[in-house]
């Protein structure tokens, strides 16, 4: 029952939507659930992002057939790949034996945060998330909730709802690993009290907050996968 909580908002706890909002999850799964809780803060904490040396190790183990992490070590040349290595394996672990994910994502400049992005594009090596004899995805058992953030509204029927590059991504990110249990929670209108042209919605704001909350609640207080292991 292994809970993997990463945070990427470059905001403090206090001005941070996503950031109060998985706080509340993590606060009513602990209640509930018992396990290990990891918590990984990517402002903090920044993944670094992806060198020449990370791109030559895949490519070597896209040759070598997807091989499973253990295996990875007797393909690796040089000081370079090994750092690279030694950067990218925890996390691969990490997210391998939660049960759940948990990911706090504010929306930056239509799209999500260039810190999560960096943890991404680390984790999702050639192979680390794939069954070595059946090729079916290790991830099909583990539960993803994605809190999403966002100062304006981008929500079906919205002016703006074609410019929201976020969720689509993430959904498409996810489902291209294999995971078939997503749940993506939307808070909008975040900034309508501070931004003048959104002045009027901010009913809607706290509406869309409330919901956001309400389903985080019900998510973190039911089981941990659909999957039974």
């Amino acid at each position: 029952m292994t809970l993997l909580h990463i945070d990427s908002s470059a905001d403090t706890p206090a001005d941070s939507v996503s950031r109060r909002l998985t706080g509340r999850f993590l606060t009513v799964w602990r209640a509930r659930h018992r396990g290990p809780v990891r918590h990984r803060d990517l402002a903090a904490d920044p993944v670094p992002p992806l060198t020449a040396a990370y791109t030559a190790l895949g490519r070597r183990v896209e040759r070598a057939g997807m091989v499973p992490p253990d295996t990875v070590p007797a393909l690796l040349s040089g000081p370079d790949e090994e750092r690279e290595w030694a950067l990218t394996r925890p996390l691969i672990d990490e997210l391998r034996t939660a049960r759940t994910l948990l990911l706090g994502v504010p929306m930056y400049n239509l799209s999500v945060p260039a810190s999560l992005k960096a943890w991404i594009d680390r984790v999702t090596f050639p192979g680390a998330f794939t069954d070595p004899d059946s090729g079916e995805s290790l991830l099909a058992g583990t539960r993803v909730v994605a809190v999403l953030a966002r100062g304006g509204g981008y929500g079906p029927g919205t002016p703006r709802e074609h410019h929201d590059f976020q969720a689509p991504y993430l959904r498409t990110y996810f489902g291209n690993l294999g995971v078939t249990d997503l749940h993506l929670v939307t808070a909008d209108l975040t900034r309508a009290d501070l931004i003048p042209h959104l002045a009027g919605l901010e009913h809607l704001a706290a509406r869309s907050l409330t919901e956001a909350e309400q389903r985080l609640t019900a998510l973190a207080a039911g089981p941990a996968s659909r999957v039974p292991g």
